[in-house]
């Protein structure tokens, strides 16, 4: 018998091959959920333009992946953001252990893509984050007119040096061969770029520096020539960002199905793994182009295929059901009045941003209250009121209370007041929750800022028992910052993450801090990447966190 964590087909990764295949077995009348542990989008929605993407003369990855997942839910798709912590392959019917439960189903889609492989030069580890980065979009802001190298030769390193150059003063590609290896029209760009300088054979052997890098040495691997680069007095820093290609994410697989011996997934030309009824799509499997064009086709051909062994199956057991759309653990979507989706930017918001909202505050039931303490002097302070004025006229669930600095000590104390613009989150009884944003949470911070009222008045997002008892024994006070910019595709997914630990903890305080409204924090810490993760004040963590992550941390430091 069906149950609500029962599927006809599990995809695993929310990336451009993932939800293509989303939007194929959604279309294929498949129950079909889509698990990622990021944001969905994956590697193209950090990419600032895209351009080579058929019918599309120029788009932003964020949109492009945006769309792509609005159409995959569409089709009844469900989208689903947990960690995946344990999955069976080897049965018939499929298993996938979440921190939000456990689902199966009978083919399952492994579309997990891959990670930005990191170079092995001296002081790289030491200096991710203060200086070496992985991803222009998130932390090219921090470089503004400072020097910044680029490690790398095929397309990911182009065009991220063409994006470079809005931010540094120059930009210095190193190539370790004689030539590019992406497509001749991105090669010429960066090759007669003005702010951009292309240095072949070269090699990047150490980077050095005291708090932020201070000087690198590089290597003419055809000569044997070793230079010194040391950052101007005047700039005292500068950045490099690394980007030699990608490993793939399929450690979670490895007992299970076939790999190559650099760990990607070996499939056939239906995408059709070693083993019966799992597909692999996009850069999780071994290809000669890893580009969207080739991660829509993989998707497309693994879900039409998949749709074709789950028929046989349920021919083989009999199974005759009609397929119902149903969101995961909540109750169906009521009805939106018309209204909804006419209104052209009503409460501030594009009507389709609007809708989208609607549909979760309709799930709320109970109510919380936004505080904000209004500056008059502060024009960032008059935008979030008028942001927060917007959002609490969409639910009446949503209060909203506004002071003048200085008006309500009491309330200042209580949420722990330091900066303009905040806004702190109040339970139904008025107490402090421990959730909090300073700044104003547009970009993809807004999705951050929805969840958090849906964790705070609604049902919630699920998450295991196990987290849940974890952290509740936490006994002392933890205090963590979350320093975001609003570019950044893997900041919101700390915030959401650490967030929602604090909505099921009184003991945990989780404040967003947009860096780019308060640079004392990035001088503070030395901060030159995001996400940084503080917490209770001790030496910033970097990049992508889940729940379990965070937690690990916490309990470290009690």
């Amino acid at each position: 018998m069906r149950n609500k964590n029962s599927y006809d087909l599990i995809i695993l990764g929310g990336g451009c091959a993932g939800l293509t295949a989303g939007i194929y077995a959604g279309r294929a009348k498949l129950r079909t959920l889509i698990i990622e542990n990021r944001q969905a989008g994956g590697q193209a929605a950090t990419t600032d333009e895209i351009a080579n993407y058929p019918g599309l003369k120029t788009t932003t990855g964020p949109k492009l992946m945006a769309t792509m997942l609005e159409q995959a839910k569409s089709f009844g798709t469900e989208f689903l953001q947990s960690q995946v912590r344990k999955i069976n392959l080897k049965d018939e019917q499929k298993e996938v252990e979440t921190d939000a439960g456990t689902f199966v189903s009978w083919a399952v889609i492994l579309a997990t893509g891959a990670n930005p492989r990191k170079l092995g030069f001296e002081g790289e580890e030491a200096f991710k984050g203060r200086g070496v980065g992985y991803c222009a979009t998130c932390d090219g802001m921090f470089f503004e007119g400072k020097d910044i190298f680029v490690v790398g030769g095929g397309y990911s390193a182009a065009e991220e040096a063409l994006y470079l150059t809005r931010f540094g003063k120059k930009v210095t590609v190193l190539v370790r061969k004689d030539q590019f290896r992406c497509a001749k029209s991105i090669a010429d760009k960066v090759l007669s770029h003005p702010k951009i300088e292309v240095r072949f054979h070269t090699e990047l052997l150490k980077v050095y520096g005291q708090e932020l890098l201070e000087g690198a040495v590089l290597k003419n691997n055809k000569t044997g020539e070793v230079t010194e680069y040391k950052a101007s007095e005047e700039d005292g820093t500068f950045g490099v960002f690394v980007f030699i290609g990608y490993e793939p994410d399929a450690q979670l697989f490895k007992n299970q199905i076939q790999l190559d011996q650099e760990g990607y997934i070996l499939t056939d030309e239906t995408m059709q793994t070693s083993e019966d009824g799992v597909f692999a799509a996009g850069d999780v499997r071994p290809k000669l182009l890893r580009q969207l064009v080739t991660a829509t086709a993989d998707g497309a051909v693994a879900a039409t295929q998949a749709e074709k062994y789950i028929l046989k199956i349920k021919e083989k057991y009999g199974i005759e059901e009609e397929y119902t759309h149903t969101a995961i653990g909540k109750q169906e979507t009521k009805e939106r009045p018309a209204a909804a989706d006419q209104t052209e930017n009503q409460g501030g918001l594009e009507p389709e941003v609007r809708a989208q909202v609607l549909t979760v505050f309709e799930k709320l039931n109970r109510d919380i209250t936004i505080v904000t303490i209004f500056d008059e002097t502060n024009e960032k302070s008059k935008e979030l009121t008028d942001f927060l004025k917007n959002i609490a006229n969409l639910s009446s669930h949503i209060n909203l209370q506004v002071y003048q600095r200085g008006e309500n000590l009491q309330v200042e104390k209580a949420i722990g007041f330091e900066r303009v613009p905040t806004a702190a989150f109040l339970d139904s009884e008025g107490a402090y929750t421990g959730i909090k944003f300073s700044g104003i949470p547009g970009g993809h911070e807004f999705n951050s800022f929805i969840l958090a009222i849906y964790n705070l008045a609604g049902p919630g997002q699920e998450i295991s028992g196990e987290l849940i008892e974890r952290a509740q024994r936490i006994q002392k006070e933890v205090h963590l910052q979350i320093c975001v910019s609003l570019s950044c595709h893997f900041c919101p997914e700390v915030v959401a993450a650490a967030q929602h630990l604090a909505a099921i903890c009184s003991k945990i305080e989780a404040e967003m801090i947009d860096i780019g409204l308060f640079p004392e924090m990035k001088k503070e810490w030395n901060l030159m990447s995001v996400p940084a993760l503080i917490v209770n004040g001790q030496k910033p963590t970097f990049g992508p966190k889940t729940k379990e992550e965070i937690l690990a941390l916490i309990e470290k430091g009690e």
